[in-house]
């Protein structure tokens, strides 16, 4: 871990103010990312990366400094986002916002890129929990599968695992919706 992260950790536990605006600034964007990829909907991305810090802040006192800050903060939000997700499955709710047609014109190429982009984030969110999750911290956020085994709290051959499944549906999954294109 880094000195300062070991300096931030050290004022955040005695009790500086300043400290967790620091920690919520730094790590506000990647933490809203995370939960808006899982979720699709960008209140329950606010809440649940706002809950993240609130998690974060009051379990402070737990946090293994072994592990990277950031590392932690994406297993809370993570944790958050299965859960909700959980919920959400169980109760029937649609997880992806509706879209509305754009009147404007538009030209061809772009009218298929926005429909291929419309098709990937579709098929993400069709993947199993566990597999979205390891895709997109490995796909969006660039994390090592030895970080994402952390997070995921979990080894790293079944973060391997769920990732080469994930990119094995997507590809039988746009591989259809390419065709009827």
């Amino acid at each position: 871990m880094k000195e300062a992260e070991l300096a931030l950790i050290a004022r955040l536990r005695q009790g500086d103010q300043s400290a967790f605006d620091t920690l919520v600034r730094q790590h506000q964007k990647d933490l809203f990312r995370l939960a808006y990829r899982m979720t699709q909907n960008v209140e329950d991305a606010k809440d649940l990366s706002q809950e993240a810090f609130l998690r974060a802040y009051r379990g402070l006192g737990s946090f293994d400094e072994r592990s990277n800050l950031s590392t932690w903060l994406y297993r809370i939000t993570m944790n958050l986002c299965l859960t909700h997700l959980r919920q959400h499955r169980s109760s029937g709710e649609e997880t992806l916002p509706e879209t509305y047609a754009d009147p404007s014109p538009k030209s061809l190429d772009e009218l298929e890129e926005r429909e291929v982009q419309r098709a990937v984030a579709e098929a993400v969110a069709e993947l199993p929990p566990q597999q979205r999750a390891t895709l997109l911290l490995r796909v969006h956020h660039g994390l090592p599968y030895r970080e994402i085994a952390e997070i995921m709290e979990t080894s790293e051959g079944t973060v391997r695992v769920n990732y080469f499944h994930a990119v094995a549906k997507l590809r039988s999954q746009l591989k259809g919706s390419r065709e009827s294109l």
